[in-house]
C-alpha cells in the first residue's frame, strides 16, 4: 500500500489549483495522483497531523521550469510508494518546499531522479526570525539529534541563501549563533560525516531585496538531487540532433512524470532524434520509437548542426544511446505513420513519452491521399513512393489519445507536449466518443517555450490508464485554429 505524504510548499506567489476539470485558459489544473493539492492559507500554513513515523524534510527547487516541479515530485514520490494526503492549495514560486514524508528512505529515493530539486534535508528548526529558529532547534527532540552530534563524529555548517549574498563575516556570525547545540564532535570542512546547513530565503524580487530573511531554516543534509544530468546529457555535446531535440532537462522531467523504471518499455511515436528515449533509458528502460521520417529515422539528410551540411554515416539514434552508454536498452526504432499503427492487438507499454509535431518548425503528415484514387498494382511495387498528406493537428492528438488507450498497460503513462496559441489563448474544445471512450478538454502545465513566428506555447500533459480503453483525464479533439 502506498503511504501517505503531506506537501507543503508555503511561499507567496502564484496559486494553482488542483482539478480534474477544465480551467479557463488563464490556469491550469495539476492532478496528483492520489489526490489533488488544496489550500494553504496566508501566513504560517498549519502542519497535518504528521504521526509518529513522519519526518519534515525541507526541499530546496532549482528556480526554472517552476511548472514542473509539483508535478515531477508528486510522480516521483507516487512511484517511491509514497501518496498525498489532505488539500492543500500550493504556491509554486518558493524555492523551499516542506515534505512530511515517512522514511529517510524515501527521501533519498525521491532525489535519486529528480532533476528539479537540488538537496533535502532533514528539517530541524525553521522561523521568521534568528529568535523563532533558535527557539523551534530548543524545541526538537534531542533524541533526533543526537545521533549525529557524537563526539567521535565529524561535521560541517554551511550557509545557503537565496537572493542575497553574504560577506564571510556575516556568515561566520551566523555559525557562531548556534553554539548552543550541543556540537561535540571534530569540525572537518573537506569530508566530514555530517552537513547541516543554514537556509535563508530573502524573496524572489532581486530588485526589492530585504535586510533580513523572511524565513531561516536549520537542517541535517540528507542527498542533491541530478541536477549535474543536465550537463552530463546537454544536446550541445550530443552526436546526433535534430532541429527540435528536446532540452535534456525537460526530456528528464518527461521520464519522471511518466514513471519510468527499471525494465520497462518506453515508446516514441514521433521519435525524431530519439532525445527523449535517452532519459528513459538512463533510467533503465527498453526504449524504441517510430517515425514517419525515413530520412531522421536512418540519420539520412541536412545536418541540423551549425557549419555542417550533411549527416555524417553513424548519426542516428543508436549512435546517441552509444555515446552515454545506454546502447543496451535500444529495443529499434523504425520508419512507419502513427495515425496507422503497426502494433499487435494488446497491452505493450509502460510509458508513451512524446514529443508530436505541431507544423511550426516540423512538418505534421501522414501517408495517404486526400483524394478519392482506385488502388493500382503499381502500389505494391518497390520503387512506389508512398504519397503522404497533411496530418490535422487536432488528428495527431486524437489519434495519440487513442492508441495510448490501447497499448498502454495498466497504470501506464502518457506523457505529451502540446501547443497552445499564444496571442488570446483560444481553445476550441470539441467533444468526441470512440469505443466507449469520451475525451473531454482539460488544461495542464503551462511551460513558454516559444516556437517560432507563431509564438505558441507548449503545455505538457499526462494521462494515466485506469481501465481498458480508458485513460484518467482525456482530452478533446481540438486546435482547428492551428490551421
Amino acid at each position: 500500500m502506498p503511504q501517505s505524504v503531506m506537501f507543503q510548499p508555503y511561499r507567496s506567489g502564484s496559486r494553482v489549483l488542483a482539478s480534474r476539470r477544465a480551467l479557463p485558459p488563464a490556469r491550469f489544473p495539476l492532478v496528483p495522483p492520489g489526490g489533488a493539492c488544496g489550500a494553504v492559507g496566508g501566513g504560517w500554513p498549519e502542519m497535518a497531523a504528521a504521526g509518529p513515523a513522519r519526518q519534515r524534510y525541507l526541499l530546496l527547487l532549482a528556480q526554472e521550469h517552476l511548472e514542473f516541479r509539483l508535478p515531477e515530485i508528486t510522480s516521483l514520490l507516487s512511484l517511491c510508494g509514497g501518496q498525498f494526503s489532505s488539500q492543500q492549495e500550493v504556491r509554486v514560486n518558493s524555492p523551499f518546499w516542506i515534505l512530511n514524508i515517512p522514511s529517510e528512505e524515501m527521501a533519498r529515493g525521491l532525489m535519486k531522479r529528480t532533476v528539479c530539486a537540488k538537496s533535502i534535508f532533514e528539517l530541524w528548526g525553521r522561523g521568521r526570525s534568528a529568535g523563532e529558529l533558535y527557539a523551534s532547534l530548543e524545541n526538537y527532540p534531542m533524541d533526533k539529534m543526537l545521533p549525529y552530534l557524537q563526539p567521535d563524529s565529524t561535521y560541517k555548517i554551511h550557509i545557503h541563501t537565496f537572493n542575497k549574498t553574504l560577506t564571510q563575516a556575516q556568515k561566520i556570525k551566523k555559525i557562531d549563533a548556534l553554539e548552543f547545540l550541543p556540537f561535540r564532535g571534530k569540525v572537518n570542512l573537506k569530508n566530514p560525516e555530517h552537513i547541516f546547513w543554514i537556509l535563508e530565503d530573502y524573496g524572489t524580487d532581486p530588485n526589492n531585496v530585504p535586510e533580513e530573511p523572511f524565513d531561516l531554516y536549520f537542517g541535517r543534509w540528507i542527498a542533491d538531487g541530478q541536477r549535474e544530468l543536465i550537463e552530463s546529457y546537454s544536446i550541445k555535446k550530443r552526436h546526433f540532433i535534430g532541429n527540435t531535440s528536446m532540452d535534456a532537462c525537460l526530456s528528464f522531467i518527461m521520464a519522471n512524470h511518466g514513471r519510468v523504471k527499471p525494465n520497462d518499455i518506453v515508446y516514441d511515436p514521433f521519435v525524431g532524434t530519439g532525445g527523449l528515449l535517452i532519459s528513459s533509458a538512463h533510467f533503465g528502460a527498453y526504449v524504441c520509437g517510430t517515425d514517419i521520417d525515413y530520412n531522421t529515422i536512418h540519420g539520412l539528410g541536412k545536418a541540423s548542426r551549425k557549419n555542417q551540411k550533411w549527416r555524417g554515416p553513424d548519426e542516428n539514434i543508436r549512435a546517441n544511446l552509444r555515446q552515454y552508454g545506454l546502447e543496451k536498452y535500444y529495443l529499434d526504432a523504425l520508419v512507419s505513420d502513427s495515425s496507422r499503427p503497426i502494433w499487435r492487438k494488446g497491452t505493450l507499454f509502460d510509458a508513451i513519452i512524446t514529443d508530436p509535431p505541431y507544423g511550426i518548425r516540423e512538418a505534421t503528415r501522414r501517408t495517404g491521399s486526400q483524394k478519392e484514387s482506385v488502388k493500382s498494382s503499381e502500389r505494391s511495387t518497390e520503387n512506389h513512393i508512398i504519397i503522404s498528406s497533411s496530418y490535422h493537428l487536432s488528428d495527431i492528438f486524437f489519434d495519440l489519445l487513442k492508441f495510448a488507450a490501447e497499448y498502454l498497460v495498466m497504470g501506464g503513462r502518457l506523457v505529451y507536449w502540446l501547443p497552445i496559441y499564444r496571442p488570446d489563448q483560444a481553445f476550441i474544445c470539441l467533444r468526441r466518443e470512440t469505443s466507449g471512450t469520451l475525451w473531454q478538454s482539460a488544461y495542464f502545465i503551462k511551460s513558454e517555450r516559444l516556437l517560432g513566428i507563431l509564438h505558441a506555447r507548449k503545455v505538457l500533459g499526462s494521462k494515466n490508464k485506469t481501465s481498458e480503453n480508458s485513460l484518467d483525464t482525456p482530452l478533446s479533439k481540438a486546435y482547428s485554429y492551428f490551421t
